[in-house]
């Protein structure tokens, strides 16, 4: 497995192998022990899957609250997606920075986001599948957001604003400078 750390601590793109021929192929896209030596003492509790009809379908920005932050091991099996994360961890160098990068079925990477980030996604082919691991269950009373569009963040999305489509609840996200972040920076943790 390639992997590549992001210029946001504790973020990384890994990108497992494929092996084919003429039937297909087959590739392992998860690995316990080669992933515990990037990200050690992670479990997954969840697996969640989603697939968005039209090009430039955004889910994001999401995240969920202490005590139930989420890490998420990301990718797209089918289709292709502009993943975008933001360091929310006061203290960090990188607090407010953002990182963008395509995930799809032709490059067969993933990403993994470490809790204490904003994670959201924006589709850039139609019919695209978006599969990801949790590293603590969905909880409604957590679940939180910043705006896709804040200016403070300034995000290029690939399309322009209002040819997205977004769901009423990310339309009416919170802007960052007003989020107190409860997450806090600790060096070398992922």
């Amino acid at each position: 497995m390639k992997i590549e750390e992001l210029p946001l601590q504790g973020a990384y793109i890994l990108t497992p192998q494929r092996f084919g021929d003429e039937r297909g192929f087959f590739s392992e896209t998860y690995n316990k022990a080669a992933f515990d030596e990037v990200v050690p003492d992670i479990e997954f509790v969840q697996d969640n899957h989603s697939m968005s009809r039209d090009v430039g379908v955004l889910r994001g920005l999401h995240f969920q609250l202490p005590p139930d932050g989420q890490g998420k091991l990301v990718r797209v099996p089918r289709g292709r997606v502009l993943d975008v994360i933001v360091d929310l961890r006061v203290g960090s160098p990188t607090y407010g920075d953002h990182a963008a990068v395509e995930l799809s079925g032709e490059n067969w990477s993933q990403l993994w986001v470490p809790v204490g980030f904003a994670h959201g996604f924006c589709t850039l082919e139609p019919n695209t599948e978006f599969c990801y691991k949790v590293t603590s269950l969905y909880a409604p009373q957590s679940d939180s957001g910043i705006a896709f569009n804040d200016a403070d963040l300034g995000i290029k999305w690939p399309l322009p604003e209002n040819e997205l489509i977004l769901s009423d609840k990310d339309k009416a996200q919170q802007n960052f400078k007003d989020f107190k972040s409860p997450f806090k920076y600790e060096k070398g943790i992922s």
